[in-house]
This record gives C-alpha cells, structure tokens and sequence, in this order.
C-alpha cells in the first residue's frame, strides 16, 4: 500500500499503537508515530485499517481492509460502525458485506484484492532443485518440503498430538519440513520443536517474519485453524489440516494424528485433482491476480473522498465506543488546553 502511496506522490503516516505491535518491522524510511494527537494533525484524507476499529475524532475516510480470509472466526462479518468504505477480497467477502450496506445505508463496498496478496501475485513457479542441477543436487534437495503453520490458541493448536507423528516422519527422512510459529505460542511446545530440529537436519524451524516467501518455497502445507491457510490455497499450494473446526471443501482434513503420513501421501499421488481446487477456491476468495490490489483500494478511496459515498445514510455516532478508544489511548485533548 505504501509503495502504491508513494509512487502517486502521497504522503504515509503510519499509526502504530499498543505493545503487540512489532517496531522492528519498520524500515527508516517509514514516517512512523504511536501519537494520537500527531495522527491527526496529519489530517490524513484516509485512514486505512486492517484492525476491526478506528477512533472517529481521526479525520478521514476510513477504510477496512481486513487483517485475513477467516471469515468463520467470529466477528469477522460484524458491522461495528467506524468504516466508510470496504475494501473486499473476492465475491465470497463482497456478497455478505453489500448485503449490509443496504442493510445499513451508510458505507460502499468495493472488491479490490487484498493489498497483502500484491506480494504473492503474479504467482512465480517454485525452482527446484532439477533446474539447477540434476547430478550434483543432493537427496535432501529433491525432497518434498512440508510447511507446518499452527495455530497458537491451546484449544485449536494442533502440535502437542502432531507431535509424536512429525517426529516419526522427520525421522524417516522422505521429506524436509519447516515450521513456522505464530508469535503467541507458547514457548514450552517451541521448545520440544527446537529440540526435535536439533535431532535431524531435515527439519527446520523459521524465526522470520516473511510468510509469503516461506509459503512459495514449500510444497505441501501442513495446519488446523490458521489464517495462512488461506494464502496457501490461493498460492496454489495444497493444505491439510488437523481438526478443523469448519473445514471447506478445498482443503484435506483429519481428526486422528496417525493419519497424517496417508494424508502427505496421497497429497502427492494426487497433485492433479487437488490442483482443481484451487481454481475453485480462488474464484470465491481472490479472484484477482495482477497484484495490483493496493491501487484499486487507492482508486476506490480517492473517487470517494472526491465525490462522495454512494451511501446516502449518515454514520452512527458511536459515542460509547468512540470514549472507550479515548480512554484506551488517554486521548483528552482538551484537558491540555490552558
């Protein structure tokens, strides 16, 4: 988005707030504040969000971008009241939220992509070893690579009973695996992880934040309830998952961890028919794969701070909501005032 911002000749602010956010992310090229009061004094023409709430004494159009596809997490359908404008993913996500616009009558709603998925698309073909060289490639390079992603919730995470049945298959060495951690997840189960890794070379454990790049390389994605599932599908990439509490049609679910090496298996015996479901999946989810979702936000913004909302109905005052915001970020302006 800010890339997008930036070749139009806009200026970016970026609203950094409460200590989950990871600063280290940011670059120094990055206008950055965790100031309330120096957001809006920027008097930003828009307000991009991609949290569920946005404090209305900050001007601008405010536009909800979405944080995932998980839209069977509850809330991610909820009409709360801050936004003007939604910017959706695919006609699975357009259809619900246009039904609540006129339902509601007073924000559009615009399918644009998702920003994010501008790292991912056009989609680049994975180079394996056979392309770089076929006699000097090792066995370990030739491997299958299984990418294991999740959750960190102690009552969706499936890596305590996963866990004796990766190390069986890590052992057997058919595949190389990696696994990437949510940042939330408890430190004992990474623990038993990183001593497993410590076993066998052929397991690995990724500490960065780059998903996208990691989802590429792999072959297979291994989860149970992760956001990621998502943009592992629309990267092509198969997924099976663990105990899903609403598995879609797209992807191959299990409930008895002993399963899991069947399941790798026939992931791989039957590359051809899993592949149509991924054409499937993504004309619902994200049909657009130019990767230039973030200028179609940015269109759809200016046309409305230009000429208005196609809405006609005036936003709810949200004042309960709009003091709790003010209390959270202890943003009493007028308190200041002398």
């Amino acid at each position: 988005m800010q890339a997008a911002m930036q070749a139009r000749g806009d200026e970016v602010l970026w609203l950094a707030l409460g200590n989950s956010v990871d600063m280290r992310l940011f670059t120094e090229q990055e206008n950055i504040t965790n100031s309330i009061a120096q957001a809006i004094s920027f008097k930003p023409d828009a307000v991009f969000v991609t949290g569920n709430l946005v404090p209305d004494f900050i001007p601008g159009l405010k536009v909800q971008l979405f944080h995932g596809f998980e839209w069977k997490k509850k809330g991610h359908f909820r009409i709360r009241g801050s936004f003007d404008l939604y910017c959706t993913q695919g006609p699975l996500f357009t259809r619900k939220f246009k039904e609540f616009a006129e339902q509601h009558g007073y924000f559009d709603v615009v399918e644009t992509g998702w920003p994010k998925m501008d790292n991912v698309f056009p989609l680049q073909k994975k180079v394996s070893a056979d392309h770089h060289n076929n006699e000097l490639a090792s066995e370990a390079e030739h491997r299958k690579q299984i990418l294991y992603l999740p959750t960190f919730s102690p009552k969706l995470t499936s890596t305590i009973d996963l866990l004796p049945e990766i190390k069986r298959l890590v052992s057997s060495k058919m595949h190389n695996w990696v696994i990437k951690f949510h940042p939330k997840m408890a430190k004992e189960v990474i623990a038993q992880y990183q001593a497993l890794a410590s076993q066998f070379d052929n397991l690995s454990i990724y500490a960065k934040a780059d998903l996208v790049s990691l989802i590429s390389q792999c072959d297979l994605v291994l989860s149970d309830t992760s956001s990621a599932i998502s943009e592992s599908l629309l990267q092509r990439k198969p997924v099976i998952t663990y105990k899903n509490a609403k598995p879609d049609e797209y992807v191959l679910n299990f409930h008895t961890a002993s399963e899991l090496g069947n399941k790798i298996i026939n992931v791989f015996e039957n590359a051809d028919k899993h592949a149509e479901n991924f054409e499937r999946f993504a004309a619902e989810y994200h049909p657009s794969d130019d990767g230039k979702a973030s200028y179609r936000v940015i269109e759809a913004s200016v046309q409305r701070i230009e000429h208005g909302l196609s809405a006609n109905k005036k936003k709810p005052a949200n004042l309960f909501r709009n003091f709790k915001l003010r209390r959270q970020e202890n943003h009493w302006p007028w308190t200041k005032l002398s």
